[in-house]
């Protein structure tokens, strides 16, 4: 029997401040703003730099204890400092084969079940599998039934993203959209908001099946970018008014590790994960609204799945 549909009739949590907050990006001009945001991310005058990130790192309480660059006066510019590597072995993966581990260090927005080709996006908001990827119903269909997990990165936080299980590459998708803050208090109040920023969608064949991986645009989000195919979102054509795709066969495989970088942001932003039906058990103690760091233990995922 199918999974009942997810309501939407369910109150949401959004509050004054946040319906507000959303009210006030619908009528920004995000595009523009984010492009003024990845010019000025990557200008490398020493003192304009300088003067970000020495910002920044005040403003969000940001720690490099642990980045392979400590100095904060040894980046290039604000991008460099956002994307900076960490140090090595900072951050482990989990000691059993069949842990599946945290892609980024973050915050778990909503983690659970995919029910009738639905996922949560918080109390009261919810979008659908399909349109999440594009509208390309071969990749949506084997995650019907199956398991999601949305983490969003804050400016504080490491901004690369790894393989939480090893994989081989088999499509890229690029979905041109809005850019929204995805911050929790806009994920409250804007419906769909993950199906309708701009997004990268990289679907891998792995051990436990299929597994996509989302990137998700937002506000002063510069790009994104994976280590296959650099930049995917430069700032000079956001706007591409179509999907595009491209697959990869077998002869041009791209096959990378757990723990493995696939790519990164400029700035925060949020990823969401996608596997099929039976193919993971997540811990009880992972739940909404819970930190995690790149390399923690998530849950177990099921080979064969």
């Amino acid at each position: 029997m199918p999974d009942a549909p997810q309501s939407n009739a369910a109150q949401s949590d959004a509050s004054l401040a946040d319906l507000l907050f959303g009210a006030v990006q619908r009528l920004l001009p995000t595009h523009a703003i984010s492009r003024i945001v990845h010019w000025a991310a990557r200008h490398e005058s020493a003192w304009f730099k300088q003067l970000l990130i020495n910002y920044l790192m005040r403003s969000f309480n940001i720690s490099l204890d642990d980045a392979q660059i400590t100095n904060p006066n040894a980046y290039r510019s604000l991008n460099e400092f956002f994307t900076r590597a960490l140090a090595p072995g900072a951050r482990p993966m989990p000691p059993a084969e069949d842990g599946l581990a945290s892609p980024v260090d973050g915050r778990i927005s909503q983690l659970g079940d995919i029910r009738a080709g639905r996922i949560v996006q918080a109390k009261g908001q919810d979008y659908s599998v399909l349109e999440l990827l594009g509208g390309k119903q071969e990749l949506a269909s084997p995650f019907l039934g199956g398991h999601f997990c949305t983490i969003y990165l804050a400016p504080n936080n490491y901004h690369r993203i790894h393989m939480p299980l090893a994989g081989r590459l088999r499509e890229m998708v690029y979905i041109p959209g809005r850019l929204f803050s995805v911050s929790p208090s806009t994920a409250r109040a804007i419906p769909r908001v993950f199906a309708r920023n701009e997004r990268v969608a990289c679907i891998f064949d792995t051990d436990a099946g299929p597994f996509a991986m989302v990137a998700v645009g937002a506000l002063n989000v510069g790009s994104i970018e994976t280590v296959w195919a650099g930049e995917i979102t430069p700032a000079g054509r956001r706007l591409i008014p179509r999907v595009e795709s491209r697959r990869y066969e077998k002869d041009e495989a791209i096959q990378l590790g757990r723990g493995d970088e696939m790519g990164r942001f400029n700035l925060g932003s949020t990823v969401v994960m996608l596997f099929g039906a039976g193919a993971v058990a997540w811990q009880d103690a992972i739940q909404p609204g819970g930190s995690v760091r790149l390399g923690q233990e998530l849950g177990k995922f099921r080979r064969g799945a």
